[in-house]
């Protein structure tokens, strides 16, 4: 099955996979603040503006770190709200429904998560038709086709680098890279899979 790009978030750990028929020439970059989804080398050149994008940033927030990530370029503004203290939820929610879905001739879904200091974990979408953010207790899947609301996904991983694993080798079709956050004792770690 094809369901596109998707977040997978837990209370501990959570992941990013870019999965993709239209721009399979892209890779995962670690930036000093973000991980940034931009093409290869080798990729064409494209004047698309969904193509690169920070997928994933820890910030630090009046209460501990929060780690938010997600599918385009909203995952900015989200990072910039937790950062001057907004609760997750409106943070997800406000930055969701400004950048709305993507524009383009899939009216693609834009999706998001957060990994809060203290074990909160919220994941959020915004489609067509629906503004969904929803606070999770086990591992919860969206993706922007096929799976575009909320529902369990039996992640096993609960490190960073195993996150992004699973992820990238999970049935559904056309892997391109996959990011991995997890939340230790020393504050989060990110990981990339970059399928190399």
């Amino acid at each position: 099955m094809y369901v596109g790009r998707f977040v997978v978030v837990g209370p501990e750990v959570g992941a990013y996979r870019v999965s993709s028929r239209s721009f399979p020439n892209r890779e995962l970059t670690a930036r000093d603040e973000a991980l940034t989804v931009g093409p290869t080398e080798d990729a064409p050149e494209t004047d698309n503006p969904y193509v690169s994008y920070n997928c994933l940033r820890v910030v630090e927030t009046p209460t501990g770190e929060t780690a938010a990530f997600g599918n385009g370029s909203h995952v900015d503004p989200i990072a910039e709200k937790l950062e001057v203290g907004y609760p997750a939820r409106d943070a997800l929610a406000e930055s969701l429904l400004a950048l709305d879905y993507e524009k383009d001739d899939y009216d693609t879904p834009r999706i998001a998560a957060t990994i809060g200091d203290g074990g909160e974990a919220l994941i959020g979408t915004v489609r067509t038709d629906a503004l969904l953010v929803e606070t999770v207790d086990e591992p919860t899947l969206v993706a922007t086709y096929e799976m575009d609301t909320p529902e369990p996904f039996d992640l096993e991983a609960e490190t960073a680098e195993a996150a992004a694993g699973e992820v990238y080798d999970h049935e559904f079709e056309h892997a391109v890279c996959a990011a991995g956050v997890a939340r230790t004792d020393d504050g989060f770690e990110t990981a990339i899979e970059n399928g190399d």
